[in-house]
């Protein structure tokens, strides 16, 4: 596996080795010991969501806070989508920014997201399957959000606006703005 630390610090985009022969691939999707290595502490994860998700769809900024905040580790098993975390940690030099990464079934990037993010992403593709492991358990009343198509946040989420598919909830979503004054 080799991992890359992007500009937000804590959060790294992780490639798997991967072998391949006539008969198709194999892979190791998750190990424990190796992310432990990367990370410098061993996270231990709770719980396991998929989501179906079409073209057009943008899911997205959400959060849980407080200590039922979770740290999140996605990969696609199918399709293409563009993957969204956003530093929101009080006190974080990185404060409000964000990284983009194309995460597919061909390319088999994951990306581990830290406590502390907002996390969204895109359907690029006819259709996705993304799956996200997480070392907290759902929590409704800790759960937070942004709207993702916040001016301020300014994500280009690579869909046209007039193609684009959001929830009620992502719609009605505060603004980072609103966030920012809850958090400092």
């Amino acid at each position: 596996m080799t991992y890359t630390e992007t500009k937000l610090k804590g959060c790294f985009i992780l490639e798997p080795t991967v072998f391949e022969d006539e008969r198709g691939y194999f892979f190791e999707s998750f190990n424990e010991t190796k992310l432990a290595s990367i990370l410098g502490y061993k996270p231990h994860f709770v719980q396991d969501n998929q989501s179906k998700s079409q073209f057009g769809v943008v899911r997205g900024l959400h959060m849980q806070v407080g200590e039922h905040a979770q740290a999140k580790l996605v990969r696609v098993v199918e399709g293409i989508v563009l993957d969204v975390a956003v530093d929101v940690r009080p006190g974080s030099a990185t404060f409000g920014q964000y990284v983009a990464v194309e995460l597919s079934a061909e390319n088999r990037k994951q990306l581990f997201v830290p406590r502390g993010f907002l996390h969204g992403f895109s359907v690029l593709s006819a259709h996705a399957i993304f799956f996200y492991k997480c070392d907290n358990n759902y929590h409704k009343e800790s759960e937070d959000g942004v709207n993702p198509l916040d001016l301020e946040l300014g994500i280009d989420w690579q869909i046209p606006g007039e193609r684009m598919i959001l929830s009620q909830k992502d719609q009605e979503a505060q603004s980072f703005g609103e966030l920012r004054m809850k958090l400092i």
